[in-house]
């Protein structure tokens, strides 16, 4: 009976979370639309590019570790970023109700731990990229400091012509 209650509290607080809509952050949107945006990583992990399609997988939570088999975190942008709107379009292909669905229903299969963490700023992206082992993030390709690493997609980087993500 325990586990039942237990289900049944993750369900209604998954719904609950659906229902109560995007979330806002009292951050204003750091870019305007249109801006490349470049995927970066902690700078320990191991790769030095991605295929679009592993970029989605990784997006999608369907590769959950690195090559060398640590663990992926996922940061994504609040809802009221314009680069958001740029990966749910290209990336996931959903829109935003669609892509709170898709992560619910993630979670309640049991498909992943968690969802994304989800990020109020560029500024706070950029520091947890940093600090957080086996992350992996998004941001406008003007905020792309030295300090980040920045992963080519098909073997482009952003601005370059045929980039996925301009």
């Amino acid at each position: 009976m325990k586990g039942v209650n237990i289900v049944r509290s993750t369900v209604l607080a998954l719904v609950m979370i659906a229902a109560a809509g995007p979330m806002v952050s009292t951050v204003d949107a750091q870019t305007e639309g249109g801006e490349a945006v470049a995927i970066v990583v902690h700078p320990e992990v191991t790769i030095d590019g991605l295929s679009f399609d592993q970029l989605k997988s990784i997006f999608l939570a369907e590769q959950q570790h690195w090559p060398d088999r640590s663990r992926i975190t996922l940061l994504v942008r609040a809802a009221i970023a314009p680069e958001r709107d740029l990966i749910l379009s290209e990336i996931y292909g959903m829109t935003e109700d669609r892509y709170r669905q898709y992560w619910i229903s993630k979670m309640f299969r049991s498909e992943v731990a968690s969802g994304p963490k989800i990020v109020f700023s560029t500024d706070m992206l950029r520091d947890l990229v940093t600090v957080i082992p086996g992350s992996i993030g998004f941001v406008p390709v003007s905020e792309v400091g030295p300090d980040l690493k920045v992963i080519p997609i098909d073997g482009m980087l952003p601005g370059d012509e045929g980039y996925p993500l301009n």
